[in-house]
């Protein structure tokens, strides 16, 4: 097992609310941030549509400083995605094909930047800059787990060890942008 995917029997993500109209509170946000605080890889998603199959994906995704989110894209089939910051603050790096950093951003709920709109066939990853950061994130469905999302080949797995030092590095690269 790796540590940062933790064990198989902790979730990526919650069960979705039972309700055909679901009010986005703090008591909700609270939630996804409490199962965050207790999942090994630091994050978790809520989401509120009721199946995979949905045309419309949207979910809370809660994030905690430390969680790793591999470098990808949406290209199979294409998907554009927009990610709005409920709470806290994330940098958002943008990679070309090879690798190297384009765009960085970073978007808060108390900031200019509140999010993010993303085209399918561009690289990229995100972290958090502070504890129970929550987003709002939208994408074209329906959601398949084996083509949802193409890694880039350049960057490691997660719950490798390389993958823990290609974040730290990816770090201390966009430092000059949110310290």
């Amino acid at each position: 097992m790796n540590i940062d995917e933790g064990p198989l029997e902790f979730p990526s993500a919650m069960p979705a609310p039972g309700t055909d109209v679901t009010g986005i509170s703090g008591s909700l946000i609270q939630q996804v941030i409490d199962a965050s605080r207790q999942s090994p890889r630091r994050r978790i998603i809520m989401p509120f549509h009721k199946s995979s199959d949905d045309r419309l994906q949207r979910m809370h995704n809660a994030i905690q400083p430390g969680s790793y989110i591999r470098p990808h894209r949406h290209v199979n089939p294409p998907k554009s995605e927009s990610i709005v910051v409920l709470k806290g603050i994330i940098c958002f790096v943008e990679f070309s094909e090879s690798g190297d950093i384009g765009s960085v951003m970073v978007a808060g709920s108390a900031l200019p930047l509140l999010g993010i709109d993303i085209d399918a066939t561009v690289y990229h990853t995100y972290f958090a800059l502070e504890p129970d950061t929550v987003l709002f994130e939208v994408k074209p469905g329906p959601y398949d787990e084996g083509s949802d999302k193409q890694f880039a080949p350049w960057a490691p797995a997660e719950g490798s060890v390389g993958g823990r030092e290609f974040a730290a590095n990816i770090k201390e690269l966009t430092k000059q942008f949110w310290s």
